[in-house]
């Protein structure tokens, strides 16, 4: 927590959260909440390295919370609000939380998700009875001392396959979280605010040291989450804004802001990522808001910190490879290393595509319990992401797919973002996911699951656009029209939920393409 103790000496008074356009809390308040809040963790017997588990969609109070958590040498544990109860009740269980800071909105839901838990969580309401009083309390006037290698940060994978797994990050991972994004992603003036529409408990978490580094605000939509008119007025109102956004985010700012009229004055950068930002819609993005957006490619194994395509790669429109860097995810951050990796372990050479190994010193040490999956993930001093890509002559690197996505049809292989991108650049295609199914004379067919921009397009009439774009080979055998593809909380879409829709007879409209 020295930033925070440095960012209150050297600035008090300055404006440390913002609820909306209104002050909420100093960098002198804020600080001191924080020491008092930890004390109280401290009275209820936990002791540094026990793990406080943060449940609440995003106010100002995650924030203290989570600083807390630090203040007192624990480790936080950030969970999704939108979460189904059995998902929280693994995570609580498998960390074996000593607190349970939930927000109001899981006053129903809580006691069943917690039910036969030994021994259950301390639970306590943010902003609620108890919360204010340890928040008014006396408390320390010093964080705990904490080594570089100790666990700070408990975050679980989604979960979109099997049961999620927690990623240990230390201190030390953060901090060269912290250094890398300002090397190789955006510099922070101390005037600069962070708007938290994205949740804490990703991203624009994890985010927040940039800011508190340097002593600039945060701002917390009154919302509690993403709401694109509201997001447009906040940034009608503050300035020097960087925010983190999923790409399914941007496109509906994207829409919103040409509906509106709003083109977001206050708007310093927003940083996309956890999704395949396709070239389509990233390009209608620079359109309507200009050479603002920087790109970062991470895993909750090493956060935000494996690639990145900054904003000057996005504004370079004269460069002749600018439409395959926009297809990119950029080169490494600075400080990190990653290569492209057969499976035999053997680096391969540019333009091929393998496993995208990464070490460097925002790595995580390894999955909480779990020392198989941790053995699987790291090797040889690299993490394996299980992500597809390929490295051009420049370092830029474009990620194919997970490699549990890769579809073999007939030998060969085929990606899906390659399919997908060609259908959404169709004008009739709002959403497409592509993937694939068992067949008995290829091994595996394409299908295409396709959300229509209006009136719904004929599967031949895609067919031939996908002929006109791509090998024949690649293209869909089949059409799937929904009115919506599935997505987690954090907007990527479910594959394995699409799997499941093929594997019934009579899952979503279906239409042949044209043989």
């Amino acid at each position: 927590m020295a930033f925070l103790t440095r960012a209150a000496r050297e600035g008090a008074g300055r404006t440390a959260i913002f609820l909306g356009t209104s002050p909420w809390a100093s960098y002198g308040e804020l600080a001191r909440r924080v020491a008092a809040l930890a004390a109280g963790l401290g009275r209820l017997g936990l002791v540094p390295g026990d793990r406080v588990l943060l449940l609440q969609r995003n106010a100002p109070e995650y924030l203290e919370a989570m600083y807390a958590a630090w203040w007192a040498g624990l480790a936080a544990v950030p969970v999704n609000a939108k979460l189904h109860p059995r998902e929280v009740r693994h995570i609580a269980g498998d960390s074996a939380a000593k607190v349970l800071f939930a927000g109001p909105e899981w006053r129903e839901g809580l006691a069943a998700a917690l039910d036969g838990l030994e021994p259950p969580p301390r639970v306590i309401e943010s902003g609620g009875a108890e919360y204010r009083a340890m928040a008014g309390g006396s408390g320390n006037a010093e964080p705990a001392a904490v080594a570089p290698g100790d666990l700070a940060w408990l975050f679980y994978t989604s979960g979109t396959t099997g049961r999620p797994k927690g990623a240990m990050l230390s201190h030390a991972n953060l901090a060269g979280m912290t250094a890398s994004y300002f090397a190789s992603v955006d510099e922070v003036p101390r005037e600069g605010r962070l708007l938290h529409a994205a949740p804490m408990s990703h991203g624009s978490g994890l985010y927040t040291f940039t800011h508190l580094a340097r002593g600039a605000a945060q701002v917390v939509p009154e919302s509690g989450g993403f709401e694109a008119a509201e997001v447009l007025l906040l940034l009608e109102t503050h300035r020097e804004v960087t925010l983190f956004a999923a790409p399914t985010m941007v496109r509906r700012l994207t829409d919103a802001a040409r509906a509106s009229g709003l083109r977001a004055p206050g708007l310093r950068t927003l940083v996309y990522g956890g999704g395949p930002m396709y070239r389509a819609d990233i390009r209608d993005a620079l359109d309507v808001f200009g050479p603002r957006f920087a790109q970062i490619y991470g895993q909750g194994e090493s956060p935000m910190t494996i690639t990145a395509l900054d904003k000057e790669h996005h504004a370079d429109a004269a460069h002749p490879r600018h439409e395959q860097r926009l297809a990119s995810v950029g080169r490494a951050h600075d400080g990190i290393e990653v290569a492209i990796r057969g499976d035999d372990g053997r680096g391969l050479a540019v333009g091929e595509v393998g496993e995208i190994c990464v070490r460097g010193p925002t790595v995580m040490s390894g999955y909480w319990k779990d020392p198989e999956a941790s053995a699987r993930a790291l090797r040889d001093g690299w993490l394996w992401t299980g992500d597809l890509g390929a490295l051009d002559a420049d370092g830029f690197l474009t990620l194919k797919d997970r490699s549990k996505d890769l579809i073999i049809s007939g030998g060969s292989n085929i990606y899906p973002r390659e399919v997908e991108e060609v259908l959404l650049a169709h004008p009739a295609v709002a959403e497409a996911s592509v993937v694939g199914r068992p067949d008995p004379d290829w091994g595996e067919s394409v299908v295409a699951f396709v959300v229509a921009r209006g009136t719904r397009p004929a599967p031949a009439e895609l067919d031939g656009w996908c002929l006109e774009h791509i090998a024949r080979f690649k293209r869909p055998k089949e059409y799937r029209f929904l009115d919506a593809l599935p997505k987690n909380h954090y907007g990527k879409v479910l594959k394995s939920e699409l799997r499941r829709q093929l594997s019934q007879v009579n899952g979503g409209a279906a239409s042949r393409a044209v043989d």
